[in-house]
């Protein structure tokens, strides 16, 4: 008999809205999220979403869903849970690292860049 996986939603919001100087951060691989209460001196470098609760502990070896594309997490920094919960806010890093050297950053194999446009669905999933 075989068992499928079931694959749990730990996170998932939607982008309301994309800074103008979002994309800029493709150049070094990182996308910014903040929810919407981002303050004005950083809106313009992030993908505003809204703010929702994180189901359980976000770790290594999850997949972080943006779009239709997915990305095997391979580090999580110490901050990444609670400032999502609070502020909807971390940094996602396409670089595959291993180590979580930015408390705030998620860290994701280095693949394609997302294109990450107004209603663009993030997930996270175990």
């Amino acid at each position: 008999m075989l068992f499928s996986r079931t694959k749990v939603k730990v996170y998932e919001t939607t982008v309301l809205e994309v800074g103008k100087e979002a994309r800029n951060f493709e150049e070094i691989k990182m996308a910014i999220l903040f929810g919407q209460n981002a303050p004005d001196a950083l809106r313009d470098s992030c993908y505003i979403i809204e703010v929702k609760d994180v189901e359980t502990e976000i770790k290594a070896g999850m997949t972080l869903k943006i779009g239709n594309m997915e990305y095997k997490i391979t580090a999580v920094g110490y901050e990444v849970q609670t400032n999502l919960q609070n502020l909807g806010h971390i940094a996602i890093n396409f670089t595959g690292d291993k180590e979580a050297t930015l408390p705030g950053s998620m860290y994701v194999e280095a693949k394609e860049y997302p294109r990450i446009t107004v209603g663009t669905e993030i997930e996270i999933i175990k």
